[in-house]
């Protein structure tokens, strides 16, 4: 696993150095930690390699901001993991475009930076399950992450992801090999939260401008699910 911290503080990049090394012992895995003083310095070394997998980001840095580097990721495509490191709340409504795994509030405890940690580490994980499709010209093996939600029409189901593929199962039976990242919002769609944008009492809007029905009864229980995915 590769790690990053980015925080213009030098005191707190070692305490968080600290914490992270701590961390790291008690879950038993192995962890490449880099460290940048900047966000341009960090947007650099991610551009000649993009082989990371969780972000620690101070917010508040020089001219670039930690949320403006993640806006900056996200557009080139980044799936890494950001976690946000900052003093004040009023930035929190700002990480969920960027889909910020957490914010810490400084001072950061041992307690909740493990807790963090464990989530991505499990993130981590669930980016690499596959959804495997028997096809008529073959299988498709689709990543749970690309999928962004699934619909189903009398006997067929389809899997709206990168690409859109049919297959004769039942919604019921797919459901079984998705994840926590997916929430059944209606008797006919299943979709994976990491690409809701807005809830209202009867639908559902995705970060596309898709919008898929929102059934009676199952609001309250997809706004729980989306606190807990974020």
């Amino acid at each position: 696993m590769k790690m990053v911290i980015c925080d213009d503080s030098a005191a707190d990049m070692a305490y968080v150095t600290g914490l992270i090394e701590v961390w790291k012992k008690q879950a038993g895995t192995a962890v490449e930690l880099l460290s940048f003083p900047s966000a341009e310095a960090l947007l650099f070394a991610w551009e000649e390699n993009r082989d990371m997998d969780i972000l620690l980001l101070d917010i508040e840095m020089g001219e670039m901001s930690g949320l403006e580097l993640a806006k900056r990721l996200r557009s080139y495509g980044a799936q890494v993991q950001i976690i946000f490191l900052t003093g004040y709340m009023e930035y929190i409504a700002e990480g969920y475009d960027v889909e910020a795994l957490h914010y810490l509030l400084k001072p950061v405890t041992q307690e909740r930076l493990s807790q963090v940690l464990d989530r991505a580490r499990e993130r981590l994980r669930t980016r690499e399950r596959m959804l495997r499709l028997e096809l008529q010209d073959g299988v498709a093996r689709l990543p749970l992450h690309e999928i962004r939600y699934l619909e189903v029409l009398r006997n067929y189901t389809t899997i709206h992801g990168r690409e859109d593929y049919s297959v004769k199962r039942s919604l019921n039976d797919l459901e079984g090999e998705l994840d926590e990242s997916f929430y059944r919002i209606h008797r006919s769609f299943i979709v994976n939260l990491r690409f809701v944008r807005r809830v209202t009492r009867t639908e559902v809007t995705l970060k596309d401008g898709t919008v898929l029905p929102l059934s009676r009864g199952r609001y309250e229980g997809l706004n729980r699910a989306l606190i807990v995915y974020f």
